[in-house]
């Protein structure tokens, strides 16, 4: 007798015998999953796997498609191969590096390739298409580390073949593409046939590689242009050359050798340097600036950041006062409603902007006000007295969500205002074709901090995540471009003082809860990194925010 496993779908909520070994693809045929796009994989027991995946026990089990961020991410990191190995046939002695998300889309470079050409990008995108039109599959493949290690060393990819070592498993799993070799810490899609969706354009010195709308995968994301976020992307970029420290490996190495501490110092003397010079800039405008005004999405330090650009304000003659926005929100009756029918505190107008306004106008003329403040408890606004004035030499720093939006300060004249773009635009890479996503490095931070400072599981934290990215992508990402200068928060080391901290957290996520399968993500992720203890971090580090051990009072 034929033995047999029941499988229950949730996308339908049927269960069903299957014979043992029948993978998800003859699963979904079978039960005639019909998603609103192509099927891409499926989370088992809350956890993501390929299409090909085999049964032998009984499961839980839910097919997604690009609508969902693991479907998101499987299409890109599919497409990023296509075009890995695009290049490798028409230019096997160039090297492609993927470097960073930026303008919707994700940035580009060929290293020894003199100067690329429109018409070099051109051809890489037909053979791009070529390879997407062939359908070919995608093949996943475990040999043991050693035979993995000497195929991309045959290969060149030297980058990989350091991170292989450093996990030291018995077996490493990669993929192929046409006979050719990458490696990737997360899982692909079936076949090349499913990533019709795309186009690669000349950007900058390198390329622009589209990618689908979330929600509307028939089409590409808009390209936003962000030339300020691209120079601080590659203003850090040269720095790492200098550094000599690119990829994860560099990281590792340096971990290994005794190096983390020039490696952590010199970081830390970077964003040092960096706050002085706007400092400097908010000085150099005759004192015509009496307002600092910084956003930044979720775990980018702001606070940090205002209070170390404070002491570089005083050190510059000026007498720096903060005004907190949390203290300008409506009455709970008068907060706004998001599309679910629940109170949008993320809104500007949760905020009683024209009370801000006229308070800001006041407080610029000298006027003394007395300052709101707002009981999160019983959701209303109370005054107990607190005044604020101002003198010629103070200078009025404001953080939050809507500090670059220009409707949150609408009567202040802009010759008065510096407005500062804040977050941790990582700048190192896993390898030359796999990038670390700055939300994940925010997602991270924020997941320890949660923990240590709010008593929030990482549960809990990965749960409220896609609302606070649903806020971001409302409300300050479409002004960063308005940022007088930005500041680039990440660190070179931080993700290894951060991985044994994480690590415990995310441990504690269980396998019948909907985020485990985000938490094994972050934690495969975790693996390719040399832990580093933090004992060498000096107090006012933006990293202590999330850590812990800061001078600073919060």
């Amino acid at each position: 007798m034929k033995r047999t496993v029941r499988i229950k779908c949730l996308n339908n909520n049927l269960q069903k015998e299957y014979p043992l070994g029948t993978t998800l693809q003859q699963v979904a045929e079978d039960m005639n999953i019909k998603l609103q796009n192509p099927i891409l994989g499926a989370y088992v027991n809350n956890t993501l796997t390929e299409l090909s995946y085999e049964l032998y026990h009984p499961k839980n089990i839910k097919f997604i498609d690009i609508t969902d961020p693991d479907g998101m991410r499987m299409y890109i990191r599919s497409l990023s191969f296509v075009l890995s190995v695009a290049v490798k046939k028409l230019y096997p002695h160039a090297t492609l590096r993927i470097e960073h998300s930026v303008s919707k889309g994700t940035y580009c470079s060929l290293e020894n390739i003199e100067e690329l050409q429109m018409t070099e990008v051109l051809e890489i995108g037909d053979k791009m298409r070529e390879l997407i039109n062939a359908d070919i599959p995608f093949i996943q493949k475990e040999e043991e580390s050693d035979e993995v290690i000497k195929l991309f060393e045959d290969e060149n990819q030297f980058d990989k073949t350091a991170l292989i070592k450093h996990r030291g498993q018995v077996y490493s799993t990669y993929y192929t593409l046409d006979d050719y070799a990458g490696m990737y810490y997360g899982y692909l899609v079936p076949s090349t046939g499913y990533l019709k969706v795309f186009d690669l354009i000349k950007y900058y010195n390198g390329m622009l590689l589209q990618i689908p709308k979330r929600n509307q995968p028939n089409e590409l994301e808009e390209i936003v242009i962000q030339n300020k976020m691209f120079d601080i992307f590659q203003e850090f970029a040269e720095w790492n050359r200098v550094l000599k420290v690119s990829n994860l490996a560099d990281i590792n190495s340096a971990c290994n050798n005794g190096k983390a501490e020039t490696l952590v110092k010199v970081s830390e003397a970077l964003h040092e340097k960096k706050i002085g010079h706007i400092a400097d800039m908010i000085d150099a405008r005759n004192h015509n600036v009496k307002l600092v005004l910084i956003s930044g999405p979720s775990s980018s330090g702001k606070t940090t950041f205002g209070k170390r650009l404070a002491i570089q304000l005083m050190v510059a003659g000026m007498k720096p006062l903060n005004l907190s926005l949390d203290n300008y929100f409506v009455n709970r009756e008068q907060t706004p409603l998001d599309e679910n029918g629940d109170y949008d505190f993320e809104a500007l107008n949760a905020l009683d902007v024209e009370l801000f306004n006229q308070q800001l106008v006041d407080l610029l003329a000298g006027k003394e006000v007395e300052i709101p403040k707002f009981s999160f408890e019983k959701g209303e606004r109370y005054y107990d007295g607190e005044k604020l004035q101002m003198d010629s030499d103070n200078i009025l720093i404001v953080e939050g969500i809507h500090g670059l939006n220009p409707e949150l300060t609408h009567l202040i004249p802009n010759e008065s205002k510096f407005k500062i773009y804040v977050s941790a635009l990582t700048s190192i890479n896993i390898d030359n074709q796999n990038l670390i996503h700055t939300t994940d490095n925010r997602l991270i931070r924020r997941i320890v901090r949660d923990y240590k400072y709010r008593k929030y599981s990482a549960q809990d934290t990965i749960s409220r995540w896609p609302s606070v990215r649903r806020g971001e992508d409302l409300h300050i990402f479409p002004y960063q471009e308005e940022a007088d200068v930005m500041f680039n928060t990440a660190l070179l080391y931080e993700l290894s003082v951060l991985k044994p901290l994480a690590e415990s957290i995310l441990l504690e996520v269980q396998p019948n809860q909907k985020e485990y399968s985000e938490a094994q993500r972050l934690l495969r992720f975790f693996s390719y990194f040399r832990p580093l203890l933090n004992s060498d971090i000096p107090p006012t580090s933006i990293l202590r925010e999330f850590v812990g051990g800061s001078s600073f009072s919060y």
